[in-house]
């Protein structure tokens, strides 16, 4: 599928843009809805890379929105100058600084090592019982995700960690215990991507583009105390399936708890970069969770500032020329593009119009809140299985879902809480290795089999989804998220 990637991408784009203009539709909303087809395709084939595919799709936008009526002036044409500009919005963008300055947070982590000390001190506290470490694991998940708000540097912190466990116990790579515990690393950290707002960029997408579409900002405390009792209730789930369907050949490893605490020793003592960036952290921590309470400061800004504190002489951490190359520039080009198409699908009246062609065809405009969202968060579940990154996919269908929940004329329905509910669902990378970053991460220890990720995810899914549609009823309808 990635040999032949661009072409299949580009046939549904010519088709789109040769159609006969659509009621309804401006000629620069066809081209874009084109375009749009032409981003998930080369995503979901992967035909080349995710920033290589930002750029054509920049490209694509400038050239073709240029050659198309003005929005303003239909008379005239847009200009490939225009074009360009639309293409490039996402870049000034609020969230978009957001997921910078995480970067550079995680980097910082990275590179003073205090991630590695908190994953050990959490596993020295654990003992060497199997089920224990298994706990650790994903206990670690959780407590990483508050202060490393990247979900692929979570992960690389984890699995060194949990690989020197897993050698220094003496346990094949290829066992049951072995690929427990890193298929633990992978979906502990995909499940907590859900409950803290800052965890992942696909959530500062969804709330991009929920400023931008409702007018409303989500403040980090909200997020969490809507989602994180979710990722609590998974995480529990997560234990019990790995425990059940891949049972580790020992209940205990001995001398197990000795061999994390001497790494924690090797360590030594925590160094002055590391003192100060924990500080930073909780200070950090304290801004985001105390956001319209104690504060105005958003939670771009307060990030921004503590960065800026990172990289001040004898304040900071790191410097520039130590840290650049840690950063993954592609990832967050491919962010800021994400945004742009996401954002010139709405000012180009594209995915409203997709929308109400949605509402239409699947009969949505009278159903209940519950059906809508089990409809959409099955379709959102189908969808990613295709797909390598929730941040496109977030960027790619965002934007429509918000649309199409403005169409249902449903008494009532809560736009917002609906929005963030199905953004929830676009991180449940969980069945394939594909279909995360992270995923990939783990399975590179080549420590479990394809097989082993997909008969764990299913079930993970299944009881996520249903999940889902149990709190959409319950906890989050008292939240008065579903409806209003």
């Amino acid at each position: 599928m990635s040999r032949f990637g661009l072409l299949l991408a580009a046939i549904p784009l010519l088709i789109v843009i040769l159609l006969p203009n659509q009621p309804g539709l401006p000629v620069a909303g066809q081209y874009m809805l084109g375009i749009l087809a032409f981003a998930v395709i080369v995503w979901m084939t992967e035909a080349v890379s995710y920033p290589v595919s930002a750029i054509i799709i920049v490209t694509l936008m400038a050239f073709l929105l240029g050659f198309a009526p003005d929005l303003a002036n239909p008379k005239a044409l847009m200009g490939t100058s225009k074009g360009l500009t639309i293409a490039l919005g996402g870049f000034n963008n609020t969230a978009w600084a957001l997921v910078g300055g995480a970067l550079f947070l995680a980097a910082a982590m990275t590179r003073t090592g205090l991630d590695k000390r908190i994953a050990l001190l959490v596993l020295a506290k654990v003992g060497a019982k199997t089920d224990r470490i298994l706990i650790g694991v994903v206990g670690v998940g959780f407590l990483l995700s508050f202060v490393v708000p990247s979900t692929t540097a979570r992960v690389s912190c984890m699995v060194p960690i949990v690989m020197g466990i897993i050698i220094a116990f003496g346990v094949p790579l290829k066992s049951r215990f072995a690929g427990m515990l890193m298929i633990a690393v992978a979906q502990a950290d995909s499940l907590w991507n859900i409950g803290i707002k800052t965890a992942a960029a696909q959530n500062m997408v969804a709330v991009s583009f929920i400023e931008k579409q409702l007018g409303v900002t989500i403040s980090w405390l909200d997020w969490f105390i809507a989602a994180a009792p979710f990722s609590a209730i998974m995480s529990v789930v997560l234990y019990f399936i790995l425990i059940r369907m891949m049972p580790p050949e020992k209940q205990e490893i001995e001398g197990g708890k000795a061999i994390v605490v001497e790494a924690l020793a090797k360590l030594g003592p925590m160094r002055p970069n590391e003192k100060k960036l924990l500080v930073i952290s909780l200070a950090l921590l304290f801004f985001w969770a105390t956001e319209k309470i104690v504060h105005p400061f958003d939670t771009a800004t307060t990030t921004i500032a503590a960065i800026t504190l990172m990289f001040l002489p004898r304040v900071g951490v790191m410097n520039w020329e130590e840290t650049q190359g840690s950063i993954p520039w592609g990832t967050l080009a491919l962010f800021g593009v994400g945004i742009g198409l996401g954002s010139a699908l709405l000012t180009t009246n594209a995915a409203p119009w997709l929308a109400t062609t949605i509402v239409s065809a699947f009969g949505l405009e009278t159903a209940g809140a519950l059906l809508v969202l089990a409809i959409l968060a099955a379709f959102l579940i189908v969808i990613h299985l295709g797909f390598a990154s929730a941040t496109g996919l977030a960027a790619a269908m965002i934007p429509i879902v918000i649309s199409v929940l403005q169409g249902i004329r449903t008494p009532g329905i809560n736009v917002l809480g609906m929005t963030m509910i199905l953004q929830y669902v676009i991180s449940f990378g969980l069945i394939l290795p594909v279909n995360a970053p992270q995923n990939m991460v783990a399975y590179g220890t080549n420590t479990f089999e394809v097989r082993d990720f997909v008969r764990t995810g299913i079930p993970l899914t299944i009881i996520a989804y249903l999940l889902v549609l149990v709190m959409g009823a319950t906890y989050w309808k008292w939240l008065g998220y579903v409806t209003s």
